[in-house]
């Protein structure tokens, strides 16, 4: 990596606004999903250390949370703006420790810092209500206080969005956090703890540590300080979390998995479809939680559907996210590599049609091939399970309501897709679908004013727009008694 900033690329973990080695003296190595590259040995904190950040944060919170909006909504707008001078250099680290190419690493550090600019502007409309009393002598206030400390737990896919999203909504609150980055991907993390010092966030508001998720984790979960977990992973962990949460009734925000429909209906424009699921499908190898895990395509356009997306995937060019003209990168891991490759072959043993790729790439290593499989069916492995790869299962469906009960047919619910011209369908088709996310002729949906987030097994709580902060709230009901006296 060559930086500008050299002093971005912090190894240590930030607690109580310094920058602190293990207190066991591990370390965790940071690959390059592209190469195998070890670009930087990171400290593994433990739960001695996590504690003591937990207890830093709430220090630090007494002063915080008093500051007044206004105050905390400009140190918000500095750390934007530092983010926005510091681009280059945070996606160059992005694309170094996670993979994908430099234009997404770009996009995400620009995505990111819209929330913290988004946030800090809500800080100063946290707004509160007056209700009409029982009775002439009483009167009903209502008022928004920060929940406390927040722990957050984030994951590699997106580096730098995913803390974003969380830390700026509770800073914007009054609240202080304490963040575990992905192991994979601890070195944007840190970058960011860089930039919220430079920005004037006082220290101990944010504190970041990486090391082992079950170590750090489970002193999150059960110390009683930390009153709200906001996390972001898988489903199966996601239940963990909640069920280790339980024993101090924390607040949780869940995002968790997803298995998103995307659906073609028979009037839809097939070139902005094709876009569409290009996007959706592809971006960052793959690996998002809300990228098009089943292509549905109605009986009528299906032939011409995947003769234009099978060209269009024909074009991608796979390699080094930093090097030019690469439209995809890695997977994250070899692990990764070996779990793709596993759905798509128990897919193919099920009856799929491989209609390209279908292995890892020639380029070895982290590297899969976009894959294309035909005639997928409802059992197949593909169509029931999150891929997180390179790899679009094409489903047959012959009417609205078979696509809606196909695409409501898995225990997640958080982004859908659809492209369709008739404006009646786009009502009833986005009403019935099981999903906290709805995108119609588009396929990229996500951004800072709009709730994200998912139904059943999906999660819970809602990150982005005014919505995304109530969750780092606790409404307060004051009852004002002998007015009349």
């Amino acid at each position: 990596m060559k930086l500008n900033d050299t002093t971005l690329l912090k190894t240590n973990a930030l607690i109580d606004g310094e920058w602190v080695s293990s207190d066991t003296n591990d370390v965790l190595p940071v690959k390059n999903p592209a190469t195998g590259d070890i670009i930087a040995e990171v400290a593994k904190s433990s739960a001695n250390q996590t504690k003591m950040a937990i207890d830093a944060s709430a220090d630090a919170m007494e002063d915080w949370k008093n500051l007044p909006a206004k105050a905390r909504a400009n140190l918000l707008r500095t750390w934007f703006e530092l983010m926005i001078t510091n681009q280059e250099d945070l996606a160059k680290i992005m694309t170094a420790e996670q993979g994908k190419t430099l234009a997404e690493s770009r996009g995400e550090i620009a995505y990111g810092a819209a929330f913290i600019e988004w946030f800090g502007e809500q800080a100063k409309r946290i707004d509160g209500d007056i209700i009409p009393g029982p009775s002439k002598d009483k009167r009903i206030v209502c008022i928004k206080q920060p929940v406390g400390v927040v722990a957050a737990i984030t994951p590699w896919n997106f580096p730098n969005a995913m803390i974003a999203r969380k830390a700026a909504p509770a800073l914007a609150a009054g609240c202080s956090i304490v963040i575990k980055p992905a192991s994979e991907t601890p070195l944007s993390a840190l970058a960011m703890g860089e930039l919220s010092m430079r920005a004037g966030i006082p220290k101990g508001v944010i504190n970041i540590l990486a090391g082992n998720s079950s170590e750090i984790g489970a002193e999150m979960t059960s110390n009683p300080i930390v009153r709200k977990l906001t996390f972001t992973g898988s489903t199966e962990i996601g239940k963990l979390l909640e069920a280790q949460c339980a024993s101090t009734m924390k607040k949780t925000s869940m995002e968790l998995g997803g298995n998103a429909p995307f659906i073609v209906f028979e009037d839809a424009d097939i070139d902005a479809a094709v876009a569409g699921a290009m996007i959706s499908k592809y971006r960052n190898a793959g690996q998002t939680c809300v990228c098009s895990n089943r292509i549905l395509l109605h009986d009528a356009i299906y032939d011409e559907f995947l003769e234009k997306f099978l060209t269009a995937t024909r074009e991608l060019t796979i390699g080094n996210g930093a090097e030019d003209h690469i439209s995809i990168g890695p997977l994250i891991n070899e692990k990764a590599v070996r779990d793709v490759d596993k759905l798509v072959q128990a897919s193919v043993r099920s009856g799929a049609e491989l209609i390209c790729g279908g292995s890892p790439h020639p380029l070895g290593g982290c590297f899969y091939q976009p894959t294309i499989l035909n005639e997928v069916s409802s059992e197949m492995p593909v169509f029931r399970n999150e891929i997180f790869g390179p790899v679009a299962p094409l489903v047959r469906f012959s009417s609205e309501a078979e696509a809606i009960s196909l695409a409501n047919d898995t225990e997640f619910g958080l982004a859908a897709y659809f492209y369709t011209r008739d404006v009646g369908r786009v009502w009833r088709v986005s009403e019935a679908l099981d999903y906290g996310i709805v995108g119609i002729n588009e396929g990229i949906i996500s951004n800072e004013m709009a709730p994200f987030g998912g139904m059943k097994e999906s999660g819970s709580g809602r990150e982005g727009s005014k919505y995304g902060v109530d969750d780092y709230l606790e409404i307060k009901y004051i009852l004002m008694g002998g007015l009349d006296r």
